[in-house]
């Protein structure tokens, strides 16, 4: 009965910044990793950042030092900074939490990033 809804997302110049929102409605178990997943066109989806409920990050390699996750435990929320955007970058990205009980998406947010 988790339910999660992404924002945030749009247009950006290559080099230019998008702050990615989730908001998650019912509860979960202390222990969960909640993280960011992006599609693009004819591509699987992969992993982009993630973090578990001890604060632990992981980071796909193409955007380490550039795309920042963190959550808000106590307003059921996660977010995705992600600065010097590039092309590359485009897809649509999806949230997820995973806890023992479920694992959950959002219906994803655009992302388009101009050359």
């Amino acid at each position: 009965q988790v339910q999660l809804v992404e924002s945030g997302g749009g247009l950006v110049q290559a080099g230019g910044s998008l702050r990615l929102s989730c908001a998650h409605s019912g509860s979960i178990f202390r222990i969960n990793i909640m993280g960011w997943y992006r599609q693009a066109p004819g591509k699987q989806r992969e992993l982009v950042a993630s973090t578990t409920n001890t604060g632990k990050t992981d980071y796909a390699d193409s955007v380490k030092g550039r795309f920042t996750i963190s959550r808000d435990s106590a307003k059921n929320m996660v977010f995705l900074q992600m600065n010097s955007l590039k092309p590359e970058d485009t897809a649509v990205y999806y949230c997820n939490i995973k806890d023992l009980r479920i694992d959950s998406w959002g219906q994803g947010t655009q992302v388009t990033v101009s050359s």
